[in-house]
């Protein structure tokens, strides 16, 4: 079953969101297997967005998502990955669809609230960086065979 990662930034955290964009992914039939409310470390950040390390926007992206707890999750499901990319919406919310989190709740590309790993490889690799094993559970919510054929 794939996997991505998502992280509700430290903004969605501080505005109250987090029930609400955990709402979505649940209403669509995706399987919560992993959360945790964390303050990630320098080093974790910069691991993270190591793609973008020769970027202007480096610093201030890695200052931002160390700057206060965010929700780190893992999702399962049927083509999640590609799905919760959909879910999120543009990196960019003012390119970002009415209906997606970013085109209903977010207004800065600066402050976008949520990361959403970008293709299965990525998501395996942020998955492993944000989480040990032991930390996700392997289970079948009863409802779905009502999701999936």
């Amino acid at each position: 079953m794939e996997r991505t990662f998502l992280a509700i930034k430290p903004d969605g955290v501080q505005r109250g969101l987090v029930g609400e964009i955990i709402g979505r992914f649940e209403a669509k039939g995706f399987t919560l297997v992993g959360m945790k409310l964390i303050t990630a470390t320098r080093e974790l950040a910069e691991q993270h967005y190591g793609v973008h390390k020769e970027r202007p926007f480096f610093a201030g992206l890695v200052n931002f998502i160390t700057s206060g707890p965010m929700v780190a999750m893992v999702w399962e499901g049927d083509g999640v990955v590609a799905s919760a990319r959909k879910i999120i919406g543009a990196t960019n919310p003012l390119n970002s669809e009415p209906g997606t989190i970013r085109g209903d709740l977010a207004v800065n590309v600066g402050r976008n609230i949520i990361h959403g790993s970008d293709a299965v490889e990525t998501a395996n690799e942020e998955i492993s960086l944000w989480f040990k094993d032991e930390e996700l559970s392997a289970w079948t919510p009863c409802l779905t065979p009502w999701i999936v054929e």
